[in-house]
């Protein structure tokens, strides 16, 4: 894997096609195959979203987040969701850079708001790092133990 990634956040409708392309197969690779969850990642939630990718040196999407605007998935918070390293850059430390990037794009974003993610509950402790807390019980997401996380 290339050492550099670029990071660039674009709205839905700012995505080129092979961007797109490119952040839908990298979800449905972690997400959907490697998780063995068959689930509808296509939520309607991306078109009224921020998505923020970073790419290695030789243009693989290494890195991705998507930044929802308040009353989307949450009445009173904004979100980060779809949080997700490719399998080549995990234990390199690119999931710390990712989330730094994407809490500082959430806060330009959105200043004034507190922001909320459902976890999967064996992440709590990486997302704690960052200042979230869980705001309840644990609950099942897809057949996967997640809790709700708030910073504000």
């Amino acid at each position: 894997m290339s050492k550099t990634i670029n990071y660039k956040l674009y709205f839905y409708r700012e995505l080129t096609l092979d961007q797109l392309y490119d952040v839908l197969q990298l979800r449905q690779e972690v997400f959907v195959v490697e998780q063995d969850c068959p689930y509808l990642d296509a939520d309607g939630k991306d078109q009224l979203s921020f998505h923020l990718l970073g790419y290695d040196d030789d243009r693989n999407l290494i890195a991705y987040t998507r930044l929802v605007p308040r009353g989307i998935s949450y009445e009173d918070y904004a979100s980060i969701g779809r949080v997700i390293t490719a399998q080549s850059a995990r234990g390199t430390g690119e999931g710390i850079q990712l989330m730094k990037k994407s809490m500082a794009a959430a806060r330009q974003l959105w200043p004034e708001l507190p922001i909320k993610i459902s976890a999967q509950a064996h992440l709590a402790t990486f997302y704690r790092k960052f200042g979230f807390v869980p705001t309840g019980e644990e609950y099942l997401e897809d057949d996967i133990p997640h809790v709700g996380m708030v910073v504000k």
